[in-house]
């Protein structure tokens, strides 16, 4: 019985640590990412705007439309010039598309509409997460699947000495 309370502890344990880092791993990840949220059709457009400092050489973008209608939607981004760095149109309900940063300054997503319904979508744009920040985010499941590994086989463990005790 001992064992098996051992067991229990560190898996719980484990569970505890991967929600924490979880956690953790989404704000540093999602650190430096503006993102809104808006209605767009024909006369209203939804613009986000980030800034970017000398550091970061890559931005990406992400759209997720509520109700997705093929060819009425487009984004583009611009630079701190006011000039079109990249342009897509919106072929499914989540898009996600990457960037160069050239300058340091304050960088635009605009999303646009031909229908005239008003559409409901969520929108961020920010700087591209380093590996190292990602790699949180994967060790964070990993630990939390070796934690509910270690639960399971706790109860295993537990109903196994019960049967041969009795």
């Amino acid at each position: 019985m001992q064992k098996l309370g051992i067991i229990l502890i560190c898996s719980v344990a484990l569970i505890a640590i991967g929600l924490i880092l979880s956690v953790l791993g989404n704000q540093i990840i999602l650190e430096g990412v503006s993102q809104g949220d808006g209605k767009v059709s024909s006369e209203q457009t939804l613009v986000i705007s980030v800034d970017f400092v000398s550091k970061d050489t890559s931005g990406v973008f992400a759209v997720q439309i509520i109700e997705f209608k093929d060819n009425t939607f487009s984004a583009k981004v611009l630079d701190p010039f006011d000039s079109e760095i990249i342009s897509q149109t919106i072929n499914e309900e989540t898009i996600e598309k990457g960037f160069d940063v050239l300058e340091t300054g304050t960088y635009k997503l605009i999303i646009e509409s031909t229908s005239n319904e008003e559409t409901q979508m969520f929108a961020a744009i920010g700087p591209l997460p380093d590996t190292g920040k990602k790699s949180l985010g994967f060790v964070s499941v990993y630990i939390l699947v070796i934690g509910m590994v270690g639960l399971v086989a706790s109860g295993i463990y537990g109903i196994k000495n019960r049967v041969r005790s009795v």
